[in-house]
C-alpha cells in the first residue's frame, strides 16, 4: 500500500468497524461509560462506522442494531461494588473479536483485556490498537494503599513496578492517548511511551449553568439564604474519598450555617449515614442529567478529595455551573483548579481542605464562578471526539499500514528467458 492511498491520507473517510473493550463499565454513570455513551453516539449520528462494544454483564451475549453491536461477557461482580464486573475471560473476548474483525480496538483498561487485543492482532495485524489510559491505576490501587499496610517506602517500590508495566504495556500499541497532562501523560512518558495524545473529556455545557439555580431546592436540604451549600459528585467509596470531604465539613463552624450534599452510591454511603448528622445529606446516584444540574447550579462551592483523578467531568460540570472547586494538588486536578477558581491542597488532609472552604466562601466567589465558567467552556464532547477520530486514529491507521507493508513479501523477480 502507497502512501498515496487514501487510506494513509483520510483512513476515517471510509466505513471503519470501531471496537471498544473495557471492563470499567457501569449501567450507572462511571466516566469510561459515559465516555462510551457519548462516542457510541458520534459514531452513528456523524460517521458512517459501525461501533463494537465489548462489555462486561451478567451473560454472554450479543446485540445487533444497525451500527450498533453491544457484546457482554458474563462477568462477576466485583466484591464489595455493585455496579461494575471483573471481566476476565480473554478467551471469551477474542472469540468476539474474531467473529467481528474490527479494523481498530480501543482499550480503556491496563490489566488483562489489553492483552486479548494484542493476541488478537497478532492474529490479524491490519487490526489497529489504540490504547486509553482512563485510570492511573499504579497510584490508585497499589502506592496509595499499600502505602497504609506496609509504609510508604515499599508502597513506592510497588508503584514503580506497576508504571514500569505500563510503560512495557502501552508501548505495544499503535497510538495512546491520555485524559490530562498530569491525570496520565506525564506518568507514561517518563515510563517511556512516547508521542502520547491528549483527549480531554467533554460536557454537555448547554445542560449546566448557574441560571439553573433553585432556591427551594437548597430549602429542601436547610441551606439557608447566605449560607453555605457544599457539593461531591461520585461514587461513595474509598477511591473517591468522600470521607475526607465529610470530615472537613464537620471541621467548619457551626456558625458558618453549611450544608452537604453527596450525589453518589457506594460502600460508604451508610457509613456517612450512621453519623446521624442532620447537614449531610446523600440521597443517592442522580440518573437523570437534569436533575444533577439542577443540583450543581443550586450549590456554592464543589467540594472533592479524589486524589487521582485522570481528567475529572464531575470538576468540569461544576465549573460549568459557576462553582469554585475545593480540592486535592494531585492528579489532574491540578491541570483543572487554580486559585482564581478554586483551591487545592495536601491528598488526604481535612484540616486544610476545611480551611480551604472557609477561603473561598470568603473570596470573590462572583468572579470565581465567571472565570470557572469560561474555564469549562473549553471542554466538548465535539472536540475530544475531533481529536480522537482525527490525530490519533489517523495515527493508529498509520502504523497499522506500515505494519501491513512491512510484514508483506518481497515480490519475486522477474524470469530473465534463457537465450
Amino acid at each position: 500500500m502507497s502512501r498515496d492511498d487514501p487510506e494513509m491520507t483520510s483512513p476515517m473517510a471510509v466505513e471503519r468497524l470501531i471496537c471498544d473493550v473495557t471492563q470499567s463499565w457501569s449501567e450507572v454513570g462511571g466516566g469510561v461509560g459515559t465516555y462510551l455513551r457519548h462516542k457510541r453516539n458520534h459514531i452513528l449520528g456523524r460517521t458512517p462506522h459501525r461501533h463494537l462494544l465489548i462489555v462486561p454483564g451478567a451473560e454472554d451475549n450479543v446485540t445487533v442494531e444497525g451500527r450498533a453491536i453491544t457484546a457482554t461477557v458474563r462477568s462477576p461482580r466485583v466484591p464489595g461494588s455493585p455496579n461494575y464486573r471483573l471481566m476476565l475471560r480473554n478467551g471469551a473476548v477474542r472469540r468476539i473479536m474474531e467473529q467481528f474483525r474490527p479494523d481498530l480496538i480501543e482499550c480503556q483498561d491496563s490489566y488483562n483485556l489489553p492483552w486479548a487485543a494484542i493476541a488478537h492482532r497478532r492474529k490479524f495485524p491490519d487490526t489497529a490498537l489504540v490504547g486509553g489510559y482512563f485510570t492511573d491505576f499504579p497510584t490508585v490501587y497499589a502506592e496509595r494503599p499499600f502505602s497504609k499496610v506496609i509504609g510508604s517506602t515499599l508502597a513506592g517500590v510497588a508503584g514503580r513496578i506497576c508504571y514500569r508495566y505500563c510503560g512495557q504495556l502501552y508501548r505495544r500499541f499503535d497510538a495512546v492517548f491520555a485524559l490530562s497532562e498530569n491525570g496520565g501523560a506525564a506518568k507514561l512518558r517518563s515510563y517511556g511511551v512516547d508521542d502520547i495524545g491528549i483527549v480531554p473529556l467533554g460536557v454537555e455545557l448547554g445542560d449546566f449553568g448557574p441560571a439553573l439555580r433553585e432556591e427551594r431546592r437548597r430549602q429542601l436540604v436547610g441551606a439557608e439564604d447566605g449560607k453555605p451549600l457544599l457539593i461531591y459528585v461520585g461514587r461513595l467509596d474509598l477511591e473517591k474519598k468522600p470521607q475526607v470531604v465529610v470530615e472537613a465539613f464537620r471541621k467548619l463552624p457551626e456558625s458558618l450555617g453549611a450544608r452537604l450534599v453527596l450525589l453518589g452510591e457506594g460502600p460508604l454511603r451508610d457509613e456517612i449515614a450512621a453519623l446521624g448528622d442532620p447537614r449531610i445529606h446523600a440521597p443517592g446516584f442522580v440518573r437523570d442529567r437534569r436533575e444533577l444540574a439542577l443540583w450543581l447550579a443550586s450549590a456554592d462551592i464543589y467540594v472533592s478529595g479524589m486524589a487521582d483523578e485522570t481528567f475529572g467531568v464531575s470538576i468540569v460540570e461544576a465549573q460549568a455551573s459557576g462553582l469554585p472547586v475545593v480540592g486535592v494538588a494531585a492528579g489532574a486536578m491540578v491541570d483543572r483548579v487554580n486559585d482564581a477558581i478554586g483551591r487545592l491542597g495536601p491528598v488526604d488532609d481535612s484540616d486544610a481542605m476545611a480551611a480551604n472552604i472557609l477561603a473561598v466562601w470568603q473570596s470573590d466567589r462572583r468572579r470565581m464562578s465567571e472565570i470557572a465558567q469560561v474555564e469549562a467552556h473549553q471542554y466538548s464532547w465535539d472536540r475530544s471526539m475531533e481529536t480522537l477520530f482525527g490525530p490519533i486514529y489517523r495515527k493508529a491507521f498509520a502504523a497499522r499500514t506500515r505494519r501491513v507493508v512491512e510484514a508483506a513479501p518481497m515480490a519475486a523477480p522477474l524470469a530473465v528467458p534463457a537465450e
